[in-house]
């Protein structure tokens, strides 16, 4: 490589500074240094004494008119208020306090029968994040009152103006907390007089401060304030000296109290209160070591000296200047005031000094000096260019840059290697990138070879894929263009080239050459290789050190080790990026198998749904492709990307899914009576009890002398009665015909017939039909029972949590029955229509909102977040009648109201429901139609339904050749569409 001549760089630096080193004598720089030194000393000294004066009068000027407010708060109405609503009212007092002095964080008032009322002025965003207060909160009010009778615990958030924002009942605050435990209280009562607390760790924010507290004239309750000691952090930082000073409070036993440090003083205890932190966990050494001089100095008399330990300390081989100075309170335990100077620090003055010193005195080397300082120019400017590469390098910013030129050969080489490895860097990363961003597998293995090519510089290579013994080829490529995978056979390892089998075998890459014989045997001969020519071998194994692939590369020329070493380590990142396709790969097909197989369970659960749930998800992707296709009308502009898809497919199989929670024998409820069988067997043995009855009542007539003519009359009128009455209910228990007045009186006055129980009804039944039939006491026997009965053991209780409650979080607004079922034998026959009671109907109707629970329940990643919403709709109408949540056609996504068309569809022409036939073409698109005028689905995507042809390919697949008949769209389509397809 050329370039200018290069000389060391111990070369240059000894030339350059033989002279000086010759001609500087140490005498006079050594005295003057001693000098100011001491002098320094002397100033540190005065210094700190001086920042310990400012420190306690900062203090000093915090406490006293923190203590005139709690004096004046003390002949408030306030501290004899006996409730709520009272302090509330006279809480002027502590907002002034707390307005007119910033010190003061809190004030508060505990009262003698356990009552705390507290007002807290917020100052910063990390306090409100702290009480969970709302935006716009500038006062925070806490309240406990004990009362009469349970004790209460609230929160209450205002703003500037002391207007509420927020109401927070918090039930176990008062068992939490009670202030006439608290120091403050107890020392306030006892000393009767103003106390202050030393400063500890606030009890909700992990703040420092002290409290002022005060017994209130002539009453039983203390009047407190917390003043903050966080301000004295920025009074420290402002008088450190030098950057690297350390200014510290420290109480007697050495836990910190304020520092000038950026770290909070304040950590978290086992049982989640605040403490302050040690010194010794400050995890400075320094700091430390003085918390443990402040032990020494707290240990001594107070008649010591107000100065503790100090001076020059060893800490871990640096010398630090400190100091110890107690600062004395009254009524309080004192501070410890720590200082720590680096000693490079407090004497760069005196270092500086000796050095304009050592100039003066060395007048005569100027001119060494002058060409010192112009080759030093020279010498530096290619390392701070070399500098600035690097800094970019380590930015990722791979831009062009201008190669560092120098007489210096190792700065040369070194600019050279920088160069090489921002290169390198730059195409690893490039490369990752790409196969990052490459999601398919097959155009992932022809990615990995093309950079494998590249980086190789590769005439041609294989990707292989181990399989049991086997090296299946996956992608092979030339310089030129790609080779067909399925030209090339499989390459059987034990068959393989000796360096091909090392590779394997080791686990590292191995090269080789490749003779004639060796290309045909491995079936290379596609890739037009030389006849000798040169390959490189590079397994892929996985984390568990198993066989993935193998790469083949070919070169005309031998592999350099340093470029094998590059590719090795580029092929650790692509089996990463395999093992990965195929984790996601395999985790989705879980996936889906799991939704299908819920889908189909649904499905082979009852015979009405059957293929349901698998037809659905078919329709609803047809129309989402035809709208995706469409060119014109209101979805031209409509596109589903890959996750949209996917999360169509997800919520169209599992649209049903609150089915697997809806019982089989409502769902199948195929009579009136039916429940898990139909009890109209019991009421036609009932009508056998009364026909026997009848007999019995006969032979008895006869036994007594009667006309036996007119008592068989009589009999034979009876019977018929009765089984004229039996076929009446028999035929109203089917449920065919609209149950008109009549009928239901007669149903009604039917069933106030009565026969005669012999036997206890509540042997032999299961627990919870006992429970019910326990409501009522029993009746003696024999017990005269009505032929048709709603006992109050038919009225089953809803249980478990109510989803439709009003405010329930899914926006359910349905009016769910007060009863879970009501089996009452007159409540299912007088059923207008149909078979199901309205409990019966809403628990079918549920399945929906099971359906939406379940699925908001699903941890969905963020591309398929609108599973729910999509699958949960097919039951809303347009115009906001349907349900579960009475949606109207703007606040429903398309895909929902696709899932909605294609599910009344299915329902209409399936063919397999064994309760009804399936419809034809003509008569399901003529109901659709009239649920399209009426604003129940989607207008346009019904006319999208019809124009694209979907319901004729849904048709050719799904329905039987007998309902397909003829159809003219025309007949269903608007007028304005009609005209538009014409």
């Amino acid at each position: 490589m050329s370039g200018p001549m290069h000389f060391p760089l111990r070369l240059h630096i000894s030339v350059l500074f033989a002279a000086i080193v010759l001609l500087v004598g140490g005498l006079i720089g050594t005295i003057s240094y001693q000098a100011l030194k001491r002098v320094l000393e002397t100033h540190s000294s005065a210094l700190e004494r001086e920042i310990g004066r400012e420190t306690a009068a900062e203090i000093r000027n915090m406490v006293m008119p923190a203590g005139m407010a709690v004096r004046e708060i003390g002949y408030n109405r306030i501290v004899h208020a006996g409730s709520l609503r009272e302090r509330l009212a006279d809480i002027g007092a502590l907002r002034e306090a707390l307005s007119a002095l910033p010190a003061i964080e809190s004030v508060y008032v505990g009262y003698g029968n356990g009552d705390f009322f507290f007002l807290r002025q917020l100052q910063n965003d990390g306090q409100r994040h702290t009480l969970d207060a709302p935006p716009g909160t500038k006062f925070v009010i806490q309240s406990i009152e004990r009362g009469s009778g349970a004790p209460t615990g609230l929160y209450i958030y205002a703003d500037a103006d002391m207007r509420p924002l927020k109401r927070v009942e918090h039930p176990d605050y008062p068992a939490q907390y009670d202030p006439r435990s608290r120091p403050w209280y107890r020392r306030a009562i006892e000393t009767n007089g103003l106390v202050r607390t030393p400063p500890y760790a606030f009890f909700s924010t992990p703040e420092v401060g002290m409290t002022l507290a005060r017994v209130a004239p002539g009453s039983d309750a203390v009047v407190a304030c917390d003043i903050n000691l966080d301000t004295l952090h920025d009074a420290l930082v402002a008088q450190r000296s030098s950057p690297g000073m350390i200014l510290a409070l420290a109480n007697p036993d050495g836990r910190l109290v304020a520092s000038d440090l950026p770290a909070s003083v304040v950590a978290t205890a086992n049982d989640g209160s605040y403490r302050l932190l040690h010194s010794r966990e400050a995890g400075i050494p320094v700091l430390a070591r003085l918390g443990d001089a402040v032990l020494l100095s707290s240990s001594a008399s107070a008649s010591a000296s107000a100065s503790g330990p100090g001076g020059l300390m060893d800490v871990d081989g640096s010398g630090w200047y400190t100091s110890v100075s107690r600062l004395s309170f009254d009524g309080t335990e004192p501070l410890y005031l720590v200082s720590a100077v680096p000693e490079a620090e407090a004497m760069s003055s005196a270092q500086r000094i000796r050095g304009l010193g050592i100039i003066a005195t060395l007048t005569v080397i100027a001119l060494s000096l002058v060409a010192t300082w112009m080759m030093a120019v020279r010498v530096t400017k290619p390392l701070e260019q070399l500098g600035a590469q690097a800094d970019a390098v380590r930015r990722f910013e791979f831009g062009a840059t201008e190669r560092v030129s120098s007489g210096i050969s190792e700065v040369y080489r070194l600019g050279a290697t920088l160069e090489a490895m921002r290169d390198t860097i730059r195409r690893l990363l490039d490369t990752v990138q790409t196969v990052a961003a490459e999601p398919e597998f097959g155009r992932l293995f022809s990615l990995l070879l093309t950079e494998m090519l590249a980086e190789a510089r590769a005439d041609a290579g294989v990707l292989y894929l181990a399989d049991d013994g086997l090296l299946k080829p996956a992608s092979a490529l030339t310089r030129n263009h790609a080779i067909g995978a399925e030209r090339l056979s499989p390459l059987a390892i034990a068959g393989a080239a000796a360096f091909i089998q090392a590779a394997v075998q080791d686990g590292r890459a191995h090269t080789g050459l490749l003779s004639a014989d060796d290309i045909d045997q491995a079936g290379l001969r596609v890739l037009q290789p030389d006849s000798n020519c040169h390959a490189a071998a590079i397994p892929l194994l996985n984390r568990r050190c198993e066989l993935v692939g193998v790469f083949l590369l070919l070169r005309s020329t031998p592999m350099e080790r340093e470029r094998l070493a590059f590719i090795t380590t580029l092929t650790a990142l692509f089996v990463s990026a395999i093992e990965a396709r195929e984790l996601i790969a395999a985790q989705q097909n879980l996936f889906d198998s799991f939704v299908q197989l819920i889908a189909a369970a649904i499905d082979a659960k009852s015979p009405h749904t059957g293929g349901h749930c698998a037809r659905v998800p078919e329709l609803v992707k047809m129309l989402a492709k035809a709208a995706c296709a469409a060119t014109a009308g209101p979805y031209r502009d409509f596109r589903l990307g890959a996750s949209e898809w996917q999360e169509l497919h997800v919520a169209a199989w599992l649209h049903d899914c609150g089915k697997i929670t809806t019982p089989e024998y409502v769902v199948e409820k195929a009579t009136k009576l039916e429940t898990i069988y139909d009890r109209i067997h019991e009421i036609r043995m009932r009508f056998e009890v009364l026909k026997r009855d009848e007999e019995i009542r006969y032979l008895k007539s006869l036994a007594a002398g009667a006309d036996p003519d007119a008592a068989a009359t009589r009999r034979d009128a009876a019977l018929s009665q009765l089984d004229d009455d039996f076929a009446f209910i028999a035929a109203w228990n089917h449920g065919d015909e609209r149950l008109d007045p009549a009928s239901a009186d007669r149903l009604r006055r039917i069933g106030e017939r009565q026969w005669v129980r012999t036997l206890d009804d509540r042997l032999g039944v299961s627990r919870d039909e006992r429970q019910r039939m326990d409501r009522t006491p029993p009746r003696p026997l024999p017990a005269v029972e009505t032929l048709l009965a709603d006992k109050p053991e038919h009225r089953i209780a809803r249980v478990g949590p109510n989803h439709v409650a009003a405010g329930n979080r899914w926006g359910f607004n349905m009016n769910a029955p007060e009863l879970l079922y009501d089996r009452g034998e007159l409540h299912n026959l007088l059923v207008p229509t149909g078979t199901l009671t309205a409990e019966e109907r809403f628990k079918i109707n549920e399945h929906i909102i099971q359906t939406i629970v379940m699925l908001s329940q699903l941890p969905f990643p963020r591309h398929m977040l609108r599973v729910p919403e999509i699958a949960g709709g097919h039951h809303e109408k347009m115009d906001g009648t349907g349900y579960p949540k009475g949606l109207t056609r703007d606040e429903m996504s398309p895909l929902a109201r696709m899932v909605a068309i294609a599910d009344i569809f299915e329902a209409l022409t399936a063919p397999d429901r064994p309760y009804k036939r399936g419809k034809t073409l003509s008569e399901s698109l003529g109901i659709m139609a009239e649920m399209k005028r009426g604003d129940h689905i989607d207008p346009e995507l019904f006319d999208l339904f019809l124009q694209s042809g979907v319901y004729m390919d849904y048709a050719k697949r799904f329905m039987s050749p007998g309902q397909i008949d003829d159809v003219d769209i025309a007949d269903y389509l608007g007028a304005e569409m009609a005209a538009a397809g014409q």
